[in-house]
């Protein structure tokens, strides 16, 4: 692999931008209008940190700039690039495993007769989240008949999603893991690779990836027996929880489940979903009555 030097770095700036308040301010109503993301004052670095590195590289000098250059991409790229620089994309394979022992345990002996399973990860991001779900349904039907099987994965982030479809990640993403999972799902990389793995294609396969903001009407994407929508909605204000989960809801069937993260509760919004267990709820099978809820 080579690399080239830049040709025309003395039209780049050689100053970090200034990030004034009333700019803040316009970036953080753009987030939260676009995507539900509530900046709370105090994050004024950090936006400044991941926003300039995008300032560089497109030659600008000011966020008044910049602002005023994502406000005017009807198209809609430039917005979608400045919330990929704002989100964290922190994740692991088998998090929160008592998410994935109930899953074994509860809910997919109860799917047992049927012959396709579908699940929607909700908030993917780079796909460490619906590939557990793949092995996990893998391992659970591998002695019986298995049904057929589709995560649908999705997430705002391109560049999360493309991450995601590529499925190579490196080896301390799987730290915790089974020997023998790992050996049976993934392949490890060799030369240049070295300290890779890659899923197998019989994993990959199972998993749909698509872009999709939360905030926006769903697509016709049908019901679920189980909805995972975890570690997104610590970064929404209360009404922005209220309005997604009662969103997400629609989407389950009677009975399904909806799990969040385990930093995460629905407790004191109104929500249509019973509480199982910590950051495990459940919609009813005979008709759902909207009340707030005292969870956890």
């Amino acid at each position: 692999m080579t690399f080239m030097a830049e040709s025309s770095s003395a039209t780049l700036p050689t100053q970090p931008a200034l990030l004034k308040a009333r700019e803040f301010d316009q970036i953080r109503e753009l987030a939260y209008q676009y995507c539900g993301l509530d900046i709370h004052p105090g994050k004024e670095e950090l936006v400044a940190a991941r926003l300039g590195k995008l300032l560089r590289k497109l030659g600008m000098t000011s966020f008044r700039q910049y602002y005023e250059y994502v406000t005017a991409d009807a198209s809609g790229p430039a917005l979608v690039e400045m919330i990929d620089a704002l989100t964290t994309n922190h994740t692991s394979f088998f998090r929160e495993p008592q998410h994935f022992e109930f899953l074994s345990k509860t809910i997919l002996p109860a799917l047992a007769n049927r012959s396709k399973i579908e699940i929607w990860s909700a908030a993917c991001s780079t796909g460490e989240e619906p590939y557990s779900l793949a092995i996990a349904l893998l391992e659970h039907f591998a002695s019986t008949h298995s049904p057929d099987i589709r995560i649908m994965a999705t997430d705002i982030s391109t560049r999360a999603i493309a991450a995601g479809e590529l499925a190579v990640y490196p080896e301390e993403r799987l730290h915790g893991m089974e020997h023998s999972l790992l050996k049976k799902h993934f392949l490890r990389g060799q030369g240049e690779s070295k300290g890779l793995c890659r899923l197998n294609p019989g994993v990959r396969r199972l998993v749909q990836f698509q872009r999709l903001n939360l905030m926006e009407p769903f697509p016709s994407i049908g019901t679920y027996p189980l909805i995972l929508c975890r570690n997104v909605m610590i970064y929404f204000d209360a009404a922005t929880q209220e309005h997604l989960v009662r969103r997400l809801s629609q989407q389950l069937e009677p009975g399904g489940y909806l799990f969040i993260g385990h930093s995460e509760s629905l407790n004191g919004i109104a929500h249509p979903l019973k509480y199982v267990r910590p950051a495990i709820y459940r919609k009813s099978g005979d008709g759902v009555t909207v009340s707030r809820l005292r969870a956890d």
